[in-house]
């Protein structure tokens, strides 16, 4: 087989057959409380401690597999589809006009803030002055909803000068654009003009990491410019280093869904503040399924894109992608954020992602070794979503498999550590303090991150090229296929008493969660996560909703974004429950209607 020619750097397709997959049983320690401070001390200042938790989590045994003796090292998994750029796919009003579920369940949308605004019942004011007294940390008004939202220090008056802009639009009768005055939230290791960026630690004044930026991030930047408010910034799980969203710094934000879990990281006050109804859209990233974990967890719809396309980013896996309340918000949000930027040469250069035709195939690829890893009631709820999927919408299901998924595993984690560790350098004057500014978990992780040799991560980055060199053999076998699994195998992840004191690590847990979603970081391949059904808890009260994932082909987002679409038809027209809000979902335009009245 050959490349196609309408890409470039597009891997040389070759089919790669390993043993059937066998997850890897992980044996690192789980740490919380006083141990976990006493550990922390120790790996940080006693190298042959950080040596033996390297070895004992496998990640040197890379460099000695014979299958990457022949191998070349892929260090940027960027395959650019090539073609017309601009202008940006216009979005069907039909789309704007989807009013899935009941009206009870019912999320509102960037379409329905708009309605309100244009009929002058509430104005973009309104509800950012409402939405920052609940969120705020300024605020001096209690709130659930605050722990999702990072410190503004004193930034809140950004909002509400776009707020007070977008509301003269309107009475002028001139919106930018259906997003004008939608309140949407921002990662908070995404720079935004105004706002620090704490990435999850906590602030420390006179550091000058914590200083206001002074740029905006291209995607936010194309959002704002749509009329879309940031609200503020949402937590995150310190560095983006774990999958929980726990974070001891700054506190844990809530899974509204069901409290005594958590929320999913590292994206997680994007997916609480969404699941509890706070913002329609938020803005993320991704290294191992910081966007698609916590939407799973919550309930709600995300788009990981391919790498650098929505904006290059200085990793091998991390992206910037939109999460949201409905699939219609999703699409809305990624056609503006991967808006062609002409002062960058490598992401300006991707082609337009084009919903496939109405008349192409439809496929499926389920690798059932791996499925089957996953709990068996995940694995039951997403079996019958793709029996409608096959059913229904035609799609034809056929087997595959992907090799070495184990060892590839072992090869992300510690890739993902050792590019932390060099951004955790570049945030200190003295690059040897660079664990100052982090807590007793990171301080771990980051040592242990740094064990990696130049040889590792060469043969860390051969295993990525094999991995991606038989996706392309497959996508060449069934063209427009969907690698389909469940987000997690995870029925949620139950919070701990005394884990929001130090934080916790538990490796083991961190390594399942990731089970399903790592793939597409080693690829550099898009994928999307919706809900497509709940179980019952183990814990607390409130069905926790399971997450279906679907990994495109490089360039496939608006694929993948047409999937979401039927997996969200799914959720609220077939599945037996429907759609569910939490009970402390947060009715926002009927709040700030009564505000107003007031």
């Amino acid at each position: 087989m050959n490349p196609p020619e309408n890409f470039a750097h597009y891997p040389a397709p070759k089919e790669r057959i390993s043993e059937p997959y066998v997850p890897k049983k992980g044996d690192n320690p789980v740490l919380s409380g006083f141990p976990l401070v006493v550990a922390s001390s120790l790996v940080a200042n006693v190298g042959f401690v950080a040596r033996h938790l390297w070895h004992n989590t496998g990640f040197g045994t890379t460099k000695d597999l014979a299958v990457l003796r022949d191998i070349p090292s892929t260090y940027h998994p960027c395959v650019t589809p090539l073609g017309k750029t601009e202008p940006m796919l216009e979005v069907d009003p039909k789309l704007l006009s989807l009013k899935h579920g009941k009206a009870d369940t019912r999320y509102y949308s960037a379409a329905d803030y708009h309605e309100m605004y244009r009929s002058g019942k509430v104005t973009p004011l309104q509800v950012a002055e409402m939405l920052l007294g609940l969120t705020s940390n300024d605020s001096d008004k209690d709130s659930i909803y605050k722990d999702a939202w990072a410190p503004t220090h004193g930034s809140d008056h950004l909002a509400l000068e776009a707020a007070k802009a977008s509301t003269e639009r309107y009475a002028s009768g001139k919106p930018l654009s259906v997003l004008d005055g939608v309140p949407i939230g921002v990662k908070d290791d995404v720079p935004v003009t105004g706002y620090t960026c704490h990435n999850g630690m906590a602030f420390k004044a006179g550091e000058k990491y914590f200083e206001p930026k002074t740029t905006t991030a291209w995607p936010v930047q194309k959002l704002q410019e749509a009329g879309a408010i940031v609200i503020g910034k949402n937590r995150m799980h310190e560095l983006g280093s774990d999958t929980t969203g726990l974070n001891a710094s700054q506190g844990t934000p809530t899974n509204h869904l069901n409290t005594k879990y958590y929320p999913g990281g590292s994206s997680s006050g994007g997916g609480s503040s969404l699941g509890a109804g706070i913002v329609p859209i938020a803005v993320g990233t991704d290294a191992g399924g910081s966007l698609r974990l916590p939407s799973a967890f919550n309930g709600v719809y995300t788009l990981k894109p391919s790498q650098h396309r929505t904006t290059f980013m200085d990793s091998t896996m991390c992206v910037m992608g939109p999460m949201a309340a409905n699939a219609a918000d999703l699409i809305v949000s990624y056609r503006l954020m991967s808006q062609p930027n002409p002062t960058c040469s490598i992401q300006s250069k991707f082609a337009l992602s084009i919903p496939p035709s109405p008349s192409a195939k439809r496929t499926i690829g389920i690798y059932k070794d791996w499925w089957n890893a996953a709990d068996p009631r995940v694995a039951d709820l997403c079996n019958k979503a793709v029996s409608w999927f096959q059913k229904e919408k035609g799609y034809e299901v056929v087997d595959i498999s992907l090799p070495y998924l184990a060892e590839c595993q072992l090869a992300h984690g510690p890739t993902c550590l050792a590019e932390m560790a060099k951004a955790a350098r570049r945030r200190v004057d003295k690059p040897d303090e660079f664990l100052k500014l982090v807590g007793y978990v990171n301080k771990i992780m980051l040592t242990v991150g740094s064990q990696a040799s130049a040889l590792d991560f060469t043969a860390y980055n051969s295993l990525r090229t094999l991995l991606m060199q038989h996706c392309a053999f497959l996508w060449q076998k069934y063209p427009g296929m969907l690698i389909v699994t469940p987000t997690t195998p995870l029925i949620g992840w139950a919070r701990q008493p005394g884990h929001d004191a130090y934080g916790s690590t538990d490796g083991n847990t961190s390594i399942r969660n990731m089970s399903y979603v790592f793939v597409a970081n080693m690829t550099g391949t898009p994928a999307a996560s919706a809900p497509v059904g709940y179980v019952d808890p183990e814990q607390g009260e409130g069905k926790l909703p399971i997450g279906l994932m679907a990994q495109g082909e490089w360039g496939s987002e608006e694929q993948l974004l047409q999937w979401t679409l039927e997996a969200e038809d799914y959720l609220n027209n077939v599945y037996e429950d429907g759609r569910r809000r939490p009970p402390t979902w947060l009715d926002v335009l009927k709040d700030a209607q009564e505000t107003k009245t007031a």
